[in-house]
């Protein structure tokens, strides 16, 4: 009998924490490695939040806390959500876990029972599909192209939606692409979800800060007020704040579907971090200014990258409309000899390449279900960013017919 459970034969482990790994591996065997891989801002948490988890520590607030958030934190999120978004929830509307993914994991496992579909536009965050498949679903993936500014088209989600249909899962601005839906995008796959009463959403609103070039974020339970009672609006602290590391995420949606989320928490990590959550509320109620600031530098990587990828060889990148990646295709490599006379055959030798040649650790396109692609994180230094730039072009130079 096998000490292991077939569960985990279902899913692997999240490629972008590999590639990240790795590029610290080879930086310390000694080699010049430049890292675009991870999805983390290289900002700092701001002041005032650090102030604010010290300060926890010192007046005690290290205990216990109810499960799934602090009474503080739960109104800071409720007060967010009507500042940001123009929606109203309840303090018993709203979820805190540790990390936008936990809240996700725990939504999934709540609801989903065997064969239960997920619908997942791809290119998708990695873990969906593998969250979906643990907690017995199947994930039914949806491709969106570049032609589609990589968004779900209401027609293609028509298609996909079958009696089994539980959960829609949208992500915008999406890791890994950057583009967002806009309000009226939403609206029209609000109007195909307004025929199918038994389909529930799952709204990964984890960017919705990082946005350029006068981008109004928008999220489908407010464009889309009838489907409220069915939505689970996801959000976190980790991009917008750099707050990775503090791990907290929280969601708002359905009394009964938060209870039930608060349910599967309460028998596996129990309560996010108090001094985490106390840091949280000083982020959510505190001085937003430094968002612009950041987002100023974010754009002009953007537009950096861009640039210099459409300069490659085989290489074409769509400007997205948000977060702090880019998905280039790299099709016009396919089929073409490395200098050492290996044939780039995909999107996963194409990185390899890169990494092992160039110095550039980069997320192949498979890892996020649409191929032949590639992400790049440009939450790093412009300096690092720059010469990353550089090293791919001349990369995609060396290659040959």
């Amino acid at each position: 009998m096998s000490l292991l459970a077939e569960s985990l034969g279902r899913i692997k482990p999240s490629p972008t924490i590999a590639v990240t790994n790795l590029a610290r591996e080879l930086k310390a065997q000694g080699r010049d490695i430049i890292g675009l891989g991870a999805g983390e801002p290289d900002f700092d948490t701001p002041d005032h939040i650090k102030e604010a988890a010290i300060e926890a520590i010192r007046a005690g607030d290290t205990k216990y806390t109810a499960v799934d958030g602090t009474p503080a934190l739960k109104e800071a999120i409720v007060a967010k959500f009507r500042r940001d978004n123009a929606l109203d929830y309840r303090p018993s509307e709203v979820t805190v876990g540790t990390g936008g993914k936990q809240v996700l994991y725990n939504a999934l496992m709540a609801t989903l029972n065997p064969g239960d579909e997920v619908i997942v536009p791809a290119p998708f965050w990695v873990s969906y599909p593998d969250m979906t498949l643990l907690a017995g679903g199947r994930p039914v993936a949806i491709d969106c192209p570049a032609q589609a500014g990589f968004k779900l088209l209401p027609e293609h989600l028509e298609k996909a939606i079958t009696p089994k249909t539980k959960w829609l899962i949208l992500n915008s601005p999406s890791n890994p692409t950057g583009s967002a839906y806009t309000a009226d995008e939403l609206r029209a796959i609000a109007a195909i979800l307004a025929g199918h009463p038994d389909v529930h959403v799952m709204t990964d609103d984890m960017y919705e800060h990082l946005v350029y070039d006068g981008f109004e974020f928008t999220t489908i339970a407010q464009v889309a007020p009838e489907l409220k009672e069915r939505t689970l609006t996801v959000n976190g602290v980790s991009k917008a704040y750099a707050m990775t590391g503090w791990r907290i995420g929280y969601a708002a949606g359905p009394k009964a579907l938060i209870r039930a989320m608060a349910k599967v928490q309460s028998q596996s990590t129990s309560n996010p971090c108090s001094i985490s959550q106390a840091a949280s509320v000083a982020a959510l109620n505190g001085d937003h200014g430094f968002l612009a600031e950041r987002n100023a530098v974010f754009k002009e990587r953007r537009d950096l990258i861009v640039r210099q990828l459409n300069s490659a060889p085989g290489l074409r990148c769509h400007t997205p409309e948000g977060a702090f990646y880019v998905y280039p295709s790299c099709a016009g490599t396919i089929g073409k000899r490395t200098p050492d006379g290996d044939v780039i055959d995909n999107s996963e030798t194409f990185a390899r390449y890169l990494l092992e040649k160039a110095g550039v650790a980069v997320v192949h396109g498979s890892a996020f279900g649409l191929d032949p692609y590639f992400r790049i994180s440009y939450a790093t230094s412009t300096t690092a960013l720059e010469e990353a730039g550089n090293r791919i072009v001349r990369a995609c130079e060396a290659l040959t017919d």
